[in-house]
């Protein structure tokens, strides 16, 4: 069985990742939307993936930080 450091530092490793992936998709966007005209399919998918990021960082911070109820 890994211990829990081990299985930290997996966790710590993989939010980094998704966060680069979401600062990229984050200014892929940005040029995308500045450039007329754009793939309105293409933007909403990169947003889409944006969000779906979102979500897997808050749960993998929420396993790092679990909430403590006083």
């Amino acid at each position: 069985m890994l211990e829990d450091g081990v299985n930290d530092e997996a966790v710590q490793m993989k939010l980094h990742e998704l966060e680069q992936e979401h600062r990229d998709l984050d200014h892929a966007i940005a040029t995308l939307e500045e450039r007329l005209p754009y793939d309105r399919l293409t933007l909403q998918r990169m947003k889409k993936r944006k969000l779906m990021l979102k979500d897997k960082i808050f749960q993998l911070k929420d396993k790092l930080e679990p909430d403590i109820i006083a």
